[in-house]
């Protein structure tokens, strides 16, 4: 099981000090991050993508291509790539770049995002949202896997010969994620293409997070890619850990209680005990990571946010070797030993993507797949998955 971190890049005045760092020092602090999460021994390192303050990571290829040539064994990853309002096209040659870069020590998780503006900002309609995420995303997947592509869509202007540059390494397009936290087109988008899905479930209970997995893995097997029990499930999280919990609870809360994320609603009380957020001791944070499994079965991959709020480089670094030396052996060890033979325990390696496809006869092969493959399935299955949607959310 993958264990990894994942930062949303936010520019927050530490409470405690009243010093708030500039976009350089935060841009500094997070290459920082990751190069300390590697040297500790963590599976992955994750970026958001935001285009507003408080946030610096607009560009993520450039931070993650600049930490391939920094980190030895981590994989570099994505907490968001805007599908919905970058052009395929580039999301096409920027991570086939950053594949060949990190030598395919890498993947990414799409995502629509969560800041409005954005739509209108690159001059998309947000009423689109996930008719964009659906289209982009089909052409994204001709352009990795076919050599010269004609296209036309709804969306941006026909491609006519279209070579996508570079080429995927060996080959084999990277392995993609579909993030969501509330809309189940987006599950079943992952789930047709038999692709990861992560729930970013940091701020929302654990019943909504069972809900939205468990739909995915339905679908996962009803296109056929495997049983139910062997999608591939990432889940998101927070903690905030301290050998003594009462020391934890002390230096987290002004944290919690000024930090614009949090939205200065509910008690930090209230909070750790409504979503996954735990501040307390490390067993602590193990004890409740233990159970996740309960409740969306055996996943493959767990990433915490830690570097937010404020907080300072100092602290963080402190959670990383938190996290990699106490937490993450024993959740390791828990979730192992309870994983059945058959379910996969990590998400597919870009050597294991690799030789399926050369025993598949695929490697560098063009892969013919009209545009409306995706909707056209969805047309035949629309009543079906309607169903089995209302059933799952109770609607």
């Amino acid at each position: 099981m993958q264990f990894g971190i994942f930062t949303v890049s936010d520019v927050t005045t530490d409470p405690t000090t009243g010093r708030t760092p500039d976009d350089t020092e935060r841009v500094r602090a997070i290459l920082t991050i990751a190069e300390h999460a590697d040297q500790a021994g963590l599976d992955v390192f994750a970026t958001g993508e935001h285009h507003n303050p408080p946030f610096v990571a607009s560009s993520p290829t450039t931070m993650l291509g600049y930490l391939a040539g920094r980190t030895k064994n981590i994989t570099l990853s994505t907490a968001t790539t805007l599908i919905t309002t970058n052009d395929p096209v580039k999301i096409a040659e920027d991570y086939a770049m950053l594949q060949v870069l990190s030598e395919g020590r890498m993947d990414l998780m799409m995502g629509r995002g969560n800041t409005g503006p954005v739509y209108p900002w690159f001059g998309k309609d947000i009423r689109q949202g996930v008719n964009l995420a659906v289209e982009n995303y089909a052409l994204l997947r001709r352009l990795w896997e076919e050599e010269v592509v004609d296209w036309q869509g709804k969306f941006r202007t026909p491609l006519q010969g279209f070579t996508s540059t570079p080429r995927p390494l060996d080959g084999v397009p990277p392995f993609v994620w579909h993030g969501s936290i509330r809309t189940p087109e987006i599950a079943e988008q992952a789930a047709y293409y038999g692709d990861g899905f992560l729930h970013n479930n940091i701020f929302w209970p654990l019943e909504h997070t069972e809900r939205m997995v468990g739909y995915y893995r339905q679908r996962y097997e009803h296109y056929g890619h495997g049983r139910a029990d062997q999608a591939i499930v990432g889940l998101g999280g927070q903690f905030f850990a301290r050998k003594n919990s009462q020391d934890a609870w002390n230096e987290f809360r002004p944290y919690f209680d000024k930090a614009p994320v949090y939205g200065h609603g509910p008690t930090m009380e209230d909070f750790t005990r409504e979503t996954p957020l735990t501040v307390g001791s490390p067993q602590q944070v193990i004890d409740r990571y233990a159970t996740m499994r309960e409740h969306v079965g055996d996943y493959q991959r767990q990433l915490f946010l830690i570097d937010h709020a404020g907080l300072p480089l100092k602290t963080v670094l402190e959670q990383i070797d938190i996290l990699a030396e106490e937490i993450v052996p024993a959740l390791r060890e828990i979730n192992e030993s309870k994983r059945p033979a058959h379910v996969p325990s990590d998400p597919p390696s870009h050597a294991e993507r690799v030789a399926k496809a050369r025993a598949e006869g695929k490697a560098g092969d063009a892969h013919v797949a009209g545009e409306d493959r995706w909707t056209g399935r969805i047309a035949e299955d629309e009543a079906a998955a309607t169903a089995t949607r209302g059933a799952a959310f109770g609607l």
